[in-house]
């Protein structure tokens, strides 16, 4: 019998909850015996003659549900490798495991994480795992509680806040915002040595770095960024110039004109380090910024 994609499933632990991660649209996992060349003179004929050294592994995931984005940008900040699990589910909900012959369980970092915010679409994120060190069989267990299928969140609810500096609460919405995505980056590096037993390799954290990109379109007569509330505030462009870091924050709004920010997602400190405006033949002038952040972020977790 051929396995169907939906029951196949990549499970996470958190706080003692074997959860699956969100409304998932694609899962892979990507197993690799990692081998050097082995060659000696003493090697008869010209083909190589590999050998294994070492195992690792990667899991990579895009999702649709955005439920939990503060607890994943939390841990992922602490360094704080998760469980996970990939494994065959039940029919029934497609959440509950089965313990399938090729089940596996591991320890992994989350290494890469990209959260897309755009218009009028529901929001996805796309995840990927590291392993550090080695897998081990899964035995059958129920997941948490199935997740609400009314759970998706709405791009145009959620969006980017600026300030004029870096003291000044983030108090500017972009205008006309169409696209918004947070990339965040663990760097990792292999901390194998000597003494770890096994042939599978060992990961350690080095550094965290993200960025956020947003697309917008440009209005006659008004400056890139809306003034909010009223205030006047400074310009996407003047920001830009300036060169110094500025206040940011994700939150999620409320409103006839969606640019009252309620409860934050994420917030921290950037800099504007490209802006690009597009101004094509009869098409809406539009503009693209990337931020890079500067320094630690901030969770509600």
């Amino acid at each position: 019998m051929i396995l169907k994609g939906q029951n196949f499933r990549l499970l996470i632990q958190n706080r003692n909850q074997l959860r699956c991660v969100g409304m998932a649209t694609n899962c892979t996992v990507t197993l690799t015996n990692n081998t050097e060349q082995a060659e000696t003179k003493d090697d008869v004929g010209m083909a190589a003659k590999p050998t294994m050294v070492s195992q690792s592994w990667q899991v990579q995931v895009d999702s649709l549900e955005m439920v939990g984005i503060s607890v994943l940008l939390s841990n992922m900040q602490r360094n704080i490798p998760y469980v996970l699990v990939w494994d065959e589910t039940s029919p029934s909900n497609n959440q509950d495991i089965v313990g399938a012959a090729f089940a596996r369980t591991g320890e992994a970092y989350m290494s890469d994480a990209t959260f897309q915010f755009d218009d009028r679409t529901n929001s996805a994120k796309n995840l990927t795992f590291v392993g550090t060190g080695p897998l081990s069989k899964v035995e059958a267990g129920a997941t948490s509680t199935p997740m609400d299928p009314a759970g998706y969140t709405k791009g145009q609810f959620v969006r980017l806040f600026l300030g004029s500096d870096n003291s000044a609460e983030p108090a500017k919405v972009i205008a006309a915002a169409r696209t918004l995505a947070l990339h965040v980056s663990l760097s990792l590096e292999n901390s194998t040595t000597k003494d770890t037993p096994g042939s599978w390799q060992v990961q350690e954290p080095t550094g965290l770095s993200y960025d956020i990109t947003t697309s917008a379109l440009v209005r006659g007569a008004d400056t890139i960024t809306s003034s909010v509330d009223g205030q006047d505030l400074a310009s996407i462009e003047e920001i830009y110039e300036a060169g110094t870091p500025v206040k940011w924050k994700i939150a999620n709004v409320t409103g006839d004109n969606q640019r009252t920010p309620s409860s934050t997602i994420v917030s921290g400190s950037c800099l504007i380090t490209q802006l690009s405006i597009q101004a094509q033949s009869r098409q809406s002038v539009s503009y693209q910024a990337t931020l890079t952040g500067n320094g630690d972020y901030s969770t509600n977790s």
